[in-house]
């Protein structure tokens, strides 16, 4: 059990955020503001890079090294499982252009998923791939509403942690339970829940994984994660391939096509090393706090949040029961012209963000109670 973060220590951590010195910050939803670890390595990186070159290749190549041993310990996997992506986009079109379709297969998504786990789906079409969408019952995703939409050539299950819209946490475990049961490949966007909720791969069985830094992760934008399961490598078709998908790859001189046996055959050329550094000491970061003490004050400052707004006339869309809080709450307001709420809020230095037609809140462990009732008292005048 990690430690709970108390007052003292929540002082100390909040002392990495420089976008406390001017913003109350609630838009970790959308594009974080990352912090001074994060941005101090990106800074050493490009310095060094600048006056050495090449010359330093070998101290950040075992940087990347130890970063990818950071992401195996967020996730609870093998390290060699895991390969860096430009973005949680990359991650999704590993699976829909890899994955061994057969004209008439089927993928289930849902229609109130973030477009870039729809149209890479849609895309496949043309192979003569259908794609089933499943609407939200509103708030949330129907366990029922998956049963009935599966059939013999189901083939791939497609869908996110939590919904960015409404914030409704799905419930993955019963998911990949159904998944195993009827052999369809699980596909879970993590970007919205992964850094502030835990993702154990080892007692949360999923065939794959993406997710990019910016968001919970407090890391920069183009850099992310995608995991694949070991044994569904070989069955995949690898796309993107270059040098660096095969087994020796700074064999310039050689030509071996052996790609290697893990998911690092799809980081097919250069990575973004500046941005994997970046990420890796955000990770690091979060996982020295404790990712179950994060999503401790998260789920403490959400519930605060969404308790007090209702009593200010607000109503809360979000799905607040137990199992399906997330650390996004939405929320509207008959009548209410939301994007200007949202730039009188920018006005008083509050960072909130309008999605799905509703005002969306999303905090991160570093926030405060304080900074809550600022926002709150805005939204009631």
């Amino acid at each position: 059990m990690q430690p709970r973060l108390v007052h003292q220590t929540l002082k100390t951590y909040r002392n990495y955020f420089p976008v406390c010195e001017k913003w109350a910050f609630f838009d970790h939803a959308a594009v974080c503001a990352p912090p001074s670890v994060c941005r101090d390595k990106i800074a050493e990186y490009s310095a060094d890079l600048s006056e050495n070159g090449i010359a330093s290749f070998l101290k950040w190549h075992e940087q990347v090294i130890a970063a990818r041993s950071t992401v195996g310990r967020l996730l609870n996997c093998a390290a060699d499982d895991i390969c860096f992506v430009g973005s949680t986009t990359q991650g999704i079109g590993i699976v829909a252009e890899g994955f061994p379709w057969q004209p008439g297969d089927e993928v289930i998504t849902f229609a109130e998923e973030y477009p870039s786990n729809q149209y890479p789906w849609l895309n496949l079409q043309e192979k003569l791939v259908n794609v089933v969408n499943i609407p939200s019952r509103g708030n949330k995703i129907a366990i029922d509403d998956i049963m009935k939409a599966i059939t013999p050539r189901t083939r791939v299950l497609a869908i996110s942690s939590v919904e960015f819209g409404s914030g409704f946490r799905n419930d993955l475990v019963t998911i990949s339970e159904i998944c195993q049961k009827n052999q369809i490949f699980l596909f879970v966007d993590a970007i919205q829940s992964l850094g502030v909720q835990p993702i154990d791969l080892q007692s949360l069985p999923m065939d794959a994984l993406a997710a990019d830094s910016h968001k919970w992760l407090l890391g920069p934008e183009g850099a992310g994660i995608f995991y694949l399961k070991r044994e569904w490598v070989e069955r995949f078709h690898a796309i993107g391939v270059g040098w660096n998908s095969v087994v020796h790859p700074a064999n310039f001189s050689s030509i071996d096509f052996r790609l290697k046996p893990h998911a690092g055959r799809f980081e097919g050329g250069t990575i973004n090393v500046a941005g994997i550094l970046g990420m890796a000491a955000s990770m690091n970061l979060l996982l020295e706090v404790g990712i179950d003490s994060v999503w401790d004050k998260v789920n403490s400052l959400t519930q605060y949040f969404a308790e007090k707004i209702a009593s200010a006339g607000w109503s809360v869309f979000s799905a607040r029961e137990e199992p399906f809080r997330s650390g996004i709450v939405s929320i509207d307001y008959p009548g209410k012209d939301l994007k200007k709420v949202m730039a009188t809020c920018r006005n008083e230095k509050i960072i909130v963000n309008v999605r799905s037609d509703r005002l969306r809140i999303s905090p991160h462990f570093y926030n405060t109670i304080e900074e809550l009732d600022h926002l709150i008292d805005v939204l009631r005048r």
